[in-house]
Parts: structure tokens; sequence; C-alpha cells
């Protein structure tokens, strides 16, 4: 394969969750701003909007609803927003009426602009050498998330994403043979867990620094795990708190 700065960065990516107790420099968020504002757009829409969350006690209180002690702690925290509500609203002072905003194929068009915005910014952020979490955490209670948030209709939080100076230094999480992810025109769907087995194996001796103390388990017991048994959690009411925005209504 081809190999530069740039590659090498993402090919050696790791989430860090743990960061040293200071903040992002002024030209370090500045980079942030105009990375996420010049990521691609679906139909030049820009429809992603990002709160920075500086306040104590809402970051205290969005670590509550992700229920995982290092989200908010140290570093800088951010929230990546689907924004339909600003194009409502330059709609509404042009005298236009809502049009398309209501529906799921405008929302899912502000999602995708939202998850390659919070890319963007991750890879500007390795390149600076810090280090980033992604949060899809923040939506553990969406209902509550939205309360906390208090954003207007036609906004949705998407992600989250703490950034900041790397304080640990963890292994790089084996992923899945290209085998199983890369297909040439067509989906191979003769999938044998029982050729996992070689990979199970690489994934045993990976370190999980959020329980330093024990190995993590194969992918396949994962995926066979809790993780994805059928059970009731708050995130259920995913779909319902999307509506109750005004989004995704047909």
């Amino acid at each position: 394969m081809i190999k530069n700065q740039t590659v090498n960065k993402q090919i050696q990516h790791r989430t860090i969750r743990a960061f040293k107790d200071h903040n992002l420099t002024a030209d370090e968020l500045e980079t942030i701003k105009q990375v996420a504002k010049h990521t691609s757009t679906s139909m030049f829409t820009q429809q992603c909007s990002i709160l920075h969350i500086t306040s104590e006690s809402k970051r205290d209180r969005i670590r509550q609803i992700t229920g995982q002690s290092y989200v908010g702690a140290n570093g800088d925290l951010f929230i990546f927003i689907a924004d339909l509500y600003r194009n409502q609203q330059i709609r509404h002072q042009l005298g236009k009426n809502d049009g398309r905003l209501h529906k799921t194929d405008m929302f899912m068009q502000a999602v995708q602009d939202t998850v390659l915005s919070v890319q963007n910014v991750v890879n500007a952020v390795e390149s600076m050498g810090l280090g980033a979490v992604i949060l899809g955490s923040i939506n553990n209670d969406p209902f509550k998330l939205l309360e906390e948030l208090k954003l207007p209709k036609l906004t949705y939080p998407i992600l989250g994403l703490q950034v900041g100076e790397p304080n640990q230094k963890p292994q790089m999480k084996p992923r899945l043979p290209s085998e199983f992810t890369f297909f040439e025109n067509t989906y191979k769907q003769d999938i044998d867990v029982k050729r996992l087995h070689d990979y199970d194996q690489i994934v045993q001796t990976y370190y999980d620094l959020r329980d330093a103390n024990r190995r993590i388990d194969s992918f396949t017991n994962q995926m066979a795990s809790q993780k994805l048994d059928l059970r009731e959690t708050k995130r259920d009411r995913l779909l319902s708190a999307i509506r109750s925005q005004g989004l995704c209504l047909e």
C-alpha cells in the first residue's frame, strides 16, 4: 500500500480516553472550526453545527448521561449536531415553508454531513499530535440529552467528541480482515464464523485500558454477547426523540 504522513496517522488511529489537564489552544480550536467548516456537505446544505461544551456543570451532566467517567473530564468536549433548523429559518425569512426538511431523506443528509465532519476533525486533531474519542454514548438517554442541550426543533445531537493531549498510550485495536469488509461489485453473504478464528485469537491479545486487568473477549463472542442481545435501554427511545424534534416524520 501507499504510505505517507496522512495515511500513516489514519491507519495508526487509537482512541484516547485519558487526556492531560489542559484545554486546546486558541490556534488548535480555530483549526478544528475551519476543518469542520470545510468538510464535504450534501447538496451544499451545510447541515451540521457544533456545540463546544465549556460549562463544568453541563460537562458533568453529559458525563452522567454517557455513564463514562472520562467524558468531559480533561480536554475539550464537543457535540456535533445535525442541524436543519438554520435552513428552516432561512426559508421562513425568505417567505418559504418547511418544504422537505421534516423528511427522513433530509435528516439522513444532515447525519451524513455531521458524521463526515466528526471524522474530518479527528484526522486534523491527530495530525496535530492530539488525541480524540468519538462519543456515541451521548445518546444513552436521548430525551435527557435534548433537555440538557436545549436544542431547537429540527436539530439533533449525533455524536460527541472529546479532544486533548493524550495521557495514555493504548494499543491499536485489531480490525476485521479486509476479506470480511471489502468486496468487488457483489456483497459476499457466505460468512463462516470459523474463518474468524485467527482474528479472534488476535483480538484476545488486546488489552482494553478501560479494564487493564483483563484482556477483551474474542470478536465473535462479543457479537454473540449481551452487546447485541434484545434488551430494553433508554437508547430504544432514539427514534421517538428524533421525531420529537420534528425530524424523520416520513
